[in-house]
């Protein structure tokens, strides 16, 4: 705990891991690998939901837009290693899938599409948060004496 309180500080794109008894301030690589996937997907829906619904197949006024937002909130927490956005956005993310199962097996044509697309990239945002956390907490165990 003293060595923690010694060192000087860092940015939030080196925050601190412990990894066997040493501090670690640099992400592995299959570390950075799922976080730039988790990322890249989480961008991809939110655009792939703002265009649904207002240019592409929009529903009344586009106001279903407005589901891209939480997404758009994640990005920081994904982008800076934060453990607990991993967590919440692989839970969170099921409700997008939920909804694009609904819209695939109800609405016709290009919409279905869209909705099918919605739930390849839920599921792909949900592997790669996933396989982070599962990262991220063996490494940490693994540091366990």
């Amino acid at each position: 705990m003293f060595m923690l309180a010694m060192m000087p500080a860092m940015s939030s794109l080196e925050a601190p891991q412990v990894t066997s008894g040493s501090l670690r301030t640099q992400p592995t690589a299959a570390e950075r690998t799922s976080r730039s996937l988790a990322w890249a997907s989480t961008v991809a829906l939110a655009l792939l939901c703002a265009a649904w619904e207002l240019w592409l197949v929009p529903v009344g006024r586009g106001t279903l837009a407005i589901k891209a937002l939480p997404l758009l909130l994640a990005l920081p927490g994904l982008w800076r290693y934060r453990l607990y956005t991993f967590r919440a956005l692989s839970l969170f993310v099921w409700l997008y899938a939920t909804e694009g199962l609904v819209r695939a097996t109800s609405e016709p044509g290009l919409g279905a599409a869209l909705a099918s697309a919605e739930v390849l990239l839920s599921v792909v945002i949900f592997v790669a948060c996933a396989l982070h956390v599962r990262q991220r907490l063996g490494d940490a165990r693994r540091s366990l004496p």
